[in-house]
């Protein structure tokens, strides 16, 4: 089965177990995370808590669900064990936080998910330099995973890098 169909599949086995077990998945509760209800102040952290073995090692999960400017609609979760994660080599993830660390790139990214998605489009906008420029950060991004292009000349922001992306622009508004 490819990534992408996993993926899909993944999501859609969620989403029917919380239909299933009453929750309907809606009771997200405010920005901070934590909501009441039916499922608890921590039902997500309880639904990852379920499907991690029980050495108590932990895990990290990230999920989301989000209607674009553009109309788009996507879902998404990834989760890994604590122990997966720690393992890993960190400084491999360093090319994809050094190309969200710069604010022409990040305004691109925010301009490619307001539907602006050719040179061109992005050429017109005040601020983002030349086109040769535009070009080299759009590389940054491409090489990064952040972005591809599915058609000549237009760039989208990859189905599993949306909910990610999102992710780590909550981060940097939540609380301390």
């Amino acid at each position: 089965m490819s990534d992408g169909l996993e993926e899909r599949v993944a999501a859609l086995e969620s989403r029917v177990a919380a239909l299933e077990s009453g929750s309907g998945g809606a009771d997200a509760g405010p920005a901070g995370g934590s909501g009441s209800g039916p499922a608890g102040d921590f039902w997500a952290l309880e639904g990852l808590r379920a499907r991690l073995p029980g050495d108590g090692t932990g895990g990290v999960l990230f999920t989301g669900s989000a209607r674009l400017p553009t109309e788009e609609f996507t879902e998404w979760q990834f989760g890994l064990a604590t122990d997966t994660v720690l393992a890993a080599d960190w400084e491999q993830a360093a090319e994809s936080f050094a190309a969200l660390g710069h604010p022409v790139r990040m305004r691109l990214l925010r301009e490619i998910v307001h539907g602006r998605r050719t040179v061109a489009e992005l050429a017109a906008l005040e601020d983002l330099g030349t086109t040769g420029q535009i070009y080299h950060h759009l590389r940054q991004l491409t090489t990064a995973g952040w972005l591809h292009t599915p058609q000549r000349g237009r760039h989208e922001i990859p189905v599993t890098r949306v909910i990610p992306l999102l992710a780590a622009l909550a981060i940097t508004q939540s609380p301390g």
